[in-house]
């Protein structure tokens, strides 16, 4: 590594001097390298590796607009690494850390889930008549009549934050009660 980076330094400053060839030179040296640590860098975000390629343009053109920057009594690679590692974290960021996978790939596998048990209606009714007054409004309100937090504060003079609180309080309940049944 410790040569790689020497030689590197070395068409840098030549390239910095005007060198032309050590230019390209050392462009085709790092392309590799860059596509590598891409694909190492992408593999670790769970991103696919089929996007590497735009992250190394990416890094050549900044290295090519930037290059004025690099001092030329410090190494080349941790500048360019450093670029390389910011061009990364910007792809990431722009297109978020999802992973994506294709359920077809393991249709066999998954094993189907036993449906879940029902409660009748009038088992679920009856147990909403023993929550508090407050907490039945808030959970008929916001459930059944489909209105927002904000409109049912309002609807009963509370905070938005007194309705999440009853809200929660009384699915909480509920689901305890329907639980024990």
């Amino acid at each position: 590594m410790r040569e790689r980076d020497d030689e590197w330094t070395g068409w840098m400053r030549q390239a910095v001097a005007g060198d032309e060839e050590a230019y390209h030179r050392l462009l085709r040296a790092v392309t590799p390298v860059l596509r590598a640590a891409s694909r190492r860098g992408l593999a670790r975000a769970g991103q696919p590796p089929d996007q590497a390629e735009d992250i190394v343009q990416e890094i050549l053109l900044a290295v090519h607009l930037k290059r004025h920057t690099w001092d030329v009594d410090a190494p080349f690679a941790p500048w360019l690494f450093a670029i390389a590692r910011n061009k990364l974290i910007d792809m990431l960021r722009r297109r978020g850390r999802r992973v994506f996978v294709d359920i077809d790939d393991f249709s066999e596998t998954l094993a189907d889930e036993p449906p879940a048990p029902t409660v009748s209606a009038g088992e679920v009714e009856a147990q909403l008549k023993t929550l508090p007054q407050r907490q039945r409004d808030v959970l008929q309100s916001i459930a059944v009549e489909a209105a927002s937090i904000k409109q049912t504060a309002e609807k009963f003079s509370m905070s938005e934050g007194a309705v999440r609180v009853a809200l929660h309080r009384a699915l909480a309940s509920l689901t305890a009660k329907l639980r024990d049944t």
